[in-house]
Formats: structure tokens, sequence, C-alpha cells
């Protein structure tokens, strides 16, 4: 079949390959492979396996080209804020993943350089304790940046590996709380106000550019955090309010420009690029909850079967599933626990909560 397309989409949770083509005026699809994903623990630190992802996405690539040799290109999306940072072509590891705590301690020593409200009036990116500019101040701190040449978000740094060209792909630099919502691009100002090396900071290139080739398959940069690239795909007649399911769910709306005002910001919504217009958005926990209490309780039973027995029993217990106390507890069921007892929350959630209030 001539002219398919992959898409390489990963989740915090799971990865698939689905290749794409059009027939008759309509656009088909068929999922090639799915492989699991998620945070590892190592020494007290929440770390990813990129080198176990890179080796995953080239097993679907290869599983892919064989049911369709005539693939014309393949892109990469996953979750946004993560990356990985690079002495040259060396990489430095650990690779952190955003719900590690090592950004609580920093928090405030951001905010007393930049105000948040100006990081807001700025960026128009919500507050989250994991975004990329407190990860980058805790590296700058333990000495991490000394000599670093560059960082890539995770999708960029899979292209890389397949295609060895580096690039940074605008809608998923918008998650890192430091690209300017007017222009579009690295705030410079903030990146001298925290001590960043500037050569990190490239200019942005939008959705649609080609890299290079994987083995006769050329890369393109499609919109590389993977709720800008959901929302890029869901058929809207008029601009209707989305949501996008998955690890976290994401309600928005699409705007032709950020909205950076103050009640904006004091409901924590953020501006995040998208391919020729703004999404207006704000995080929900989504599926998060649930894939970590099935790993502890069930991790053998299927969902079918979970949402089966969850349909014939009952449950008054309500909690408020944004809160702090389920955002990475040791044990998702203790936290639970903890909510029906009326008891202490997990440790950690009074420290969320001084982040600055916006959780």
């Amino acid at each position: 079949m001539e002219n398919t397309y992959l898409a390489i989409d990963i989740g915090a949770s799971s990865g698939r390959h689905i290749v794409g083509w059009r027939e008759k005026g309509e656009v088909r699809t068929k999922e090639i492979y799915r492989f699991p994903n998620g945070i590892q623990e190592t020494n007290g630190c929440l770390l990813w396996d990129t080198e176990a992802l890179l080796r995953e996405v080239k097993t679907g690539i290869r599983m892919a080209k064989a049911e369709f040799p005539g693939i014309r290109s393949l892109s990469i999306d996953t979750w946004g804020v993560d990356y990985v940072l690079l002495r040259e072509d060396r990489e430095v590891w650990p690779v952190y993943a955003y719900r590690d705590s090592r950004t609580e301690a920093v928090i405030p020593q951001v905010h007393e350089k930049i105000p948040f409200a100006e990081l807001y009036r700025r960026t128009g990116c919500q507050f989250q304790p994991f975004n990329t500019i407190y990860q980058l101040y805790a590296d700058k701190l333990d000495g991490r940046l000394d000599g670093a040449s560059d960082f890539l978000m995770i999708p960029e740094y899979l292209l890389w590996k397949l295609c060895g060209v580096k690039a940074k792909e605008y809608t998923n630099a918008t998650t890192t709380g430091l690209v300017n919502a007017g222009t579009g691009e690295f705030d410079r100002e903030i990146v001298e106000i925290l001590g960043y090396p500037q050569r990190l900071f490239l200019t942005l290139c939008r959705p649609g550019t080609v890299l290079g080739e994987y083995e006769g398959i050329r890369c393109i940069l499609c919109a590389t955090h993977d709720t800008a690239s959901a929302v890029e795909g869901i058929p809207m007649q008029e601009n209707a309010p989305y949501i996008s399911s998955g690890t976290w769910s994401l309600l928005g709306v699409k705007t032709p420009a950020p909205l950076t005002d103050r009640n904006s910001e004091a409901a924590n919504y953020s501006n995040e690029g998208g391919v020729g217009y703004h999404r207006y958005q704000k995080n929900i926990m989504g599926m998060w909850l649930v894939n970590r209490l099935q790993q502890e309780l069930c991790p053998d039973k299927p969902f079918g079967e979970i949402v089966k027995m969850a349909q014939e029993s009952s449950c008054d217990l309500l909690v408020d599933a944004n809160a702090p106390a389920f955002l990475a507890p040791e044990s998702m069921k203790a936290a639970f626990d903890r909510a029906a007892d009326g008891g202490p929350r997990p440790a950690g959630t009074e420290t969320f909560q001084k982040m600055g209030g916006f959780l």
C-alpha cells in the first residue's frame, strides 16, 4: 500500500505504533504494536528508561515496515515537560520523570527570582511543580547543567536517536514554562535571570518540519506534545471545548491568542501551543489513579473485568482527584485509605500546597 504514515504515540503508561492512510476520502488506521511504559524508581528517584523506550520505538517501526513496506514518514509524540540533557552527543543520566520530588526545594527559589505572576504574564504557562523551568533549576543546583550543550524533550530525543538531527519543537516547548506567549520563542530574559546557559535554548521548529531519515522513512516533527496532536486530530465542526483523556485529562478550547490575564492565572489555566492556534486548557487528573490502583491491587486483571466489577459494586467515597496527595504517593491504595479514614494525607501534601497555592 502506498502513502502510509506511521504515528508513534507514547504516554506515561504505554506506547503505540499506528499506521494511517487515506482510503476513499477517509483516514484509516491500524495499530501495529503496543508496549508498556512507566516510571522507574531507582535509589529513591523517579526516572524514565529512555533506552528501553528507544528499543520499543525501533521494534514497532520494524513491525510496521514488515506489514507496510511503503511507509513514507513517521513522527513521535509524548507527554510534555520532561527532557534529556546532553553534553554534545552524550546523555547526562539519569532522565528524571516529572513526578519526582526534586523540584520541591527549588520552586520557592525560582519564584524569588521571578514571581509566578510575572512568569504567567510572560509565558501563560500554568503552575505545576514539575514544569521544566523548575526541573532545570534543580539540574543547575546539582551541577548537571555544567558543560551541557543541549536538552531535548523526550520525543525530540527519540527522533534524534533515529535520524541524527536535533531540533526543538514548538508545542512541546510551551509546556516548559520558558516560552514567551507573545513571541512563540524561548524567553531569553527568563533564561538569563535564572542563570541557564543560553546555548540550550535554540530557535523553535513548527510541526511539519522534516528532520531526516531512518531506514528510508522520513522523520518529521509532528505536534510532539501528545495533547497538541490529540487536539489537532479532533474533527471539530466549530471551536467546541475538548477533553483529551489519558494519564492526565486536559479540558480546554482553542484560542487565537494566549490569555494571560489575572483571572486565567488565578484559575491556573495554561496557554500551550497548537498548530496555528493556542490551547487554553486545564490539567485534570486522568487515568493515573486507576492505573496505579490496578497495578497495586490486581495487576493481572483486565480493565474490562475491573469495569464490570465496579458497575456491580458501590462506593460513597468522594475524593479530590487533583489533590497533591494523589500526585506521586508511594502507595495509591494507602492514599485512598487515608482519604477514606479522614486521616493524615500522604507525606508531601503540605509541601506541594506551599509551592504557590496553584494546585
